[in-house]
């Protein structure tokens, strides 16, 4: 670290500083270990070919670039809100930074919106008939409820939850082992590529697919005021986590290529399950859906803390209404932006499939990374004498070539839906600050 540039001191905050190095490293892999990987495995192996672990490690990279900017920026600007106090520091326009913060909680809750479909559908059909709508706004009632039972009780949840999915992960590794030593599987598949395009366009393609693997990580910004001695324990945690789930998911790749050919995982919707059959190992397909019920349910609980806590630091900065800045007492959790962000997950539901709210999220999140990497570049121009994590300047840089190549990839109808969210979102902040005018003009009046 160096003590080149501004940074803000650590303040007090209404928030209970609760998480550890240790809890903010798990925090961050859980996250970013979510449903993705269990999903779209097969849909990598539909783009690419055999070579799936290609695209889990070039999004590896693209995804590390942002990482050390965020890294960079939430050691500086330790305060709840993440990318949206990142626009506000290097712009300095509200607008800008509400329509950050807007993206960031549209990606947020729209996630978990799908996350709650995804473990409403046929993971949880495995064990119960019901329908999946209903399902899924219970289901993000659980979670809003654990949210305001506190911090602490939400990250050692996902303690468990992250235990449970990455051994399910080690386990497709090790069965994959297995295979191997009796001889079976096609080790040559791994460096395979499709033949409907170029290797490059492929593997192009494809990390775009896997990018929202790893997209997860700028959510523990978020919870900056909430993390003990977040300058010396934030940078280790965020660039540590992202590592370990790209190794895990190179892995993955490799042994899942090795064990079942690329156009069966393309047409399975449990392209994991497809290992463990192979493996023919005696472990029973129903624990590997409970297995994803869980990385699903760890992903939503995590997402909505993220969302929750934004709002929160947006309301406090008077980017949204000041009443979703309300703390419980007790537990110290922002309970009115709990409430908002569950009710708005749950309307979500019920207006998308799971695909397409998964594109939309990629897409929101890929205008914050461009805010955010540009942004470590406009504050560089800050001084004071308060150490930090500092990112080589080119990273960013390179962030930002690779944010519009993945923009490139991007459907006409991702791009309508994400427009019409921002359209939102704009509508809101003119009726906010119109509202605003209006309190402040009746103020004055009553003064006079």
């Amino acid at each position: 670290m160096t003590a080149t540039d501004a940074a803000e001191p650590v303040a007090a905050t209404p928030l209970r500083r609760a998480i550890s190095g240790k809890m903010l490293f798990v925090f961050i892999l859980g996250d970013v270990l979510g449903a993705g990987i269990y999903a779209l495995v097969g849909e990598i192996a539909g783009e690419v070919g055999g070579a799936i672990w290609l695209p889990m490690l070039v999004a590896l990279l693209m995804a590390l670039l942002t990482a050390a900017s965020y890294a960079e920026l939430v050691t500086k600007y330790p305060r709840a809100g993440g990318a949206a106090v990142f626009a506000q520091q290097a712009y300095g326009r509200p607008l800008v930074s509400f329509l950050v913060g807007f993206s960031m909680l549209a990606a947020g809750v729209t996630s978990a919106a799908g996350l709650a479909l995804a473990f409403s559908g046929d993971y949880l059909g495995v064990f119960l008939d019901v329908p999946a709508v209903p399902a899924a706004v219970v289901f993000l009632l659980l979670v809003g409820l654990l949210n305001a039972r506190g911090i602490t009780e939400s990250l050692r949840a996902n303690l468990a939850m992250t235990i449970v999915e990455v051994s399910g992960l080690v386990v497709i590794v090790a069965l994959a082992g297995l295979v191997l030593s009796r001889g079976d599987g096609t080790p040559s598949r791994v460096l395979e590529f499709t033949d409907e395009t170029t290797p490059t366009l492929a593997v192009l393609g494809a990390a775009l697919l896997a990018f929202y693997s790893f997209v997860g990580f700028e959510t523990s910004a978020n919870i900056a005021e909430e993390v003990e001695d977040v300058r010396r324990v934030y940078p280790r945690a965020l660039l540590g986590a992202v590592t370990v789930a790209g190794v895990v998911y190179v892995l993955v790749g490799l042994a899942v290529s090795t064990v079942v050919p690329a156009d069966t995982l393309a047409q399975s919707t449990g392209p994991l399950l497809e290992v463990v059959a192979a493996a023919d190992a005696g472990i029973p397909p129903w624990v590997f859906s409970l297995v994803a019920l869980v990385a699903v349910a760890n992903g939503a609980l995590l997402t909505m803390i993220m969302a929750s806590r934004l709002t929160f630091g947006m309301a406090r900065d008077g980017l949204l209404p000041g009443a979703l800045a309300k703390v419980l007492p007790g537990r110290k959790t922002p309970w009115a932006a709990i409430v908002a962000t569950t009710v708005v997950a749950m309307v979500l539901c019920s207006t998308g499939s799971v695909a397409a709210l998964a594109e939309t999220v990629v897409l929101l999140l890929l205008f914050v990374f461009v805010s955010t990497n540009i942004a470590v570049l406009v504050l560089r121009r800050d001084r004071a004498d308060t150490d930090h994590f500092r990112t080589p300047t080119v990273l960013p840089v390179l962030a930002l070539i690779t944010c519009a190549v993945l923009l490139t990839q991007q459907s006409a109808a991702t791009w309508l839906r994400a427009g019409l969210l921002l359209a939102v979102g704009v509508a809101l902040y003119f009726v906010s600050s119109l509202l605003s005018r209006n309190t402040d003009t009746d103020r004055r009046s009553a003064i006079r």
